[in-house]
């Protein structure tokens, strides 16, 4: 059995500069693991004497330790792995909806130490800065102060210039605001900013059930639909922040409008809210139309299958379009998933290209602290510069 990693002293917090090679190396090390220098270097394509180099440069600013040893199936000494650095880092990320204010600080493996929620104050961009800045200082009493920060949000993120800026974020009523810079000013690290939904998809590619695959896709139900994509290892984001956008896909040209006049797509059965007013009935909420269609409910039991069935026609699409890996599904309203998975397979056989590989579909559990830990996921890739 392996041996737990030396624990070297406390780093400082602040971000190393690290070269291709430094950053690449550590990535590795996140992704897939403690792994020996051999593995490494082969993975990287550079030789041993390199990586040592870099790995001396990646145990100095404490981000990666050596631990002790894997056997290699052959006589001798065990191979020693390296690890990431029990003290490497940490990392604030803020999730930012409509009303609501979501932190997390994690650690370099995504490991969520403290977690916090609370109201907006307000949705002004200075307000929501000044708050963003006292929450911070909360999270980080009698820890380490952290490394950098992310900031997810709904809303389409573009990169211009070198600049992040929030285009348009519906939720906030927020146009071409510069967030990362303005953050940075207040924090006083580097701050990273993207739509949540990519946020949650690179957390999924890095830290959780997309690890090690090259191209996945991602679907988020609740309160809205969401997308994300990574494709030969890459978050997709499209030329306008938009990347993804198959919520209004039509499915039924008989079936309800939504609330942008569309007749029968995605939007009209599968978010919450249309779940809800398939019931027709006044005073319902989401968690008592779930609990309806699991007493056996008609309408309820109706209701979510229509929405499983788009569920199941989006995520064929996904896979006719894109031929991911893996989909994964997430979000609050996952229930659809439980209550008619058999609508939702259903769905994906009578979609699916005749020629298409099987779809590997992964339904995931969901907590909101997820939306922050992605954006602190964000900040750990925007340092590595991935």
């Amino acid at each position: 059995m392996a041996s737990p990693p030396t624990v070297s002293a406390a780093s400082p917090t602040s971000w190393p500069a690290l070269n291709s090679g430094e950053r690449g190396a550590l990535r590795e090390l996140l992704v897939h693991g403690p792994m020996p220098r051999a593995e490494i270097a082969r993975r990287l394509g550079i030789s041993r004497t390199s990586l040592t180099r870099v790995t001396r440069e990646l145990v100095e600013h404490g981000l990666v330790s050596e631990g002790a040893a894997e056997s290699n199936g052959s006589a001798g000494r065990p191979g020693e792995l390296l690890h990431i650095g029990p003290r490497g880092r940490s990392f604030l990320g803020v999730n930012l909806t409509s009303d609501h204010l979501f932190a997390a600080v994690t650690d370099l493996e995504a490991r969520v130490l403290v977690s916090h929620d609370e109201a907006l104050d307000s949705e002004g961009v200075e307000d929501v800065i000044a708050q963003i800045g006292r929450v911070r200082e909360r999270l980080v009493q009698g820890r380490p102060d952290i490394a950098a920060a992310g900031i997810a949000l709904a809303g389409d993120v573009v990169t211009s210039t070198g600049r992040q800026v929030v285009t348009e974020s519906p939720f906030l009523g927020w146009r071409d605001i510069a967030l990362a810079d303005l953050a940075e000013q207040r924090l006083g690290v580097p701050v990273a900013t993207e739509n949540d939904v990519r946020c949650l998809t690179a957390a999924e590619h890095w830290f959780g059930v997309g690890a090690g695959f090259e191209s996945m896709a991602l679907i988020t139900v609740g309160v809205g639909i969401g997308f994300g994509l990574v494709v030969d290892g890459k978050v997709v984001t499209g030329g306008h922040g938009k990347a993804g956008r198959l919520d209004h896909l039509p499915i039924d040209r008989d079936g309800p409008l939504c609330e942008y006049g569309h007749r029968g797509c995605v939007t009209a059965f599968l978010p919450n809210a249309a779940i809800v007013g398939a019931m027709r009935t006044p005073s319902l909420d989401y968690e008592t139309v779930v609990a309806l269609a699991r007493s056996g409910d008609p309408a309820a039991v109706r209701a979510f299958r229509d929405a499983a069935y788009a569920l199941g026609v989006l995520v064929a699409t996904l896979a006719n379009t894109f031929d991911p890996e893996k989909v994964v599904i997430t979000g609050e309203g996952i229930p659809v998933a439980e209550l008619a998975r058999a609508e939702m397979d259903a769905a994906v056989a009578a979609t699916l290209h005749p020629t298409a590989a099987p779809v590997v579909v992964d339904i995931q559990p969901f907590e909101f602290t997820e939306w922050a830990r992605a954006a602190a996921v964000l900040a750990i890739r925007d340092r590595l510069q991935f």
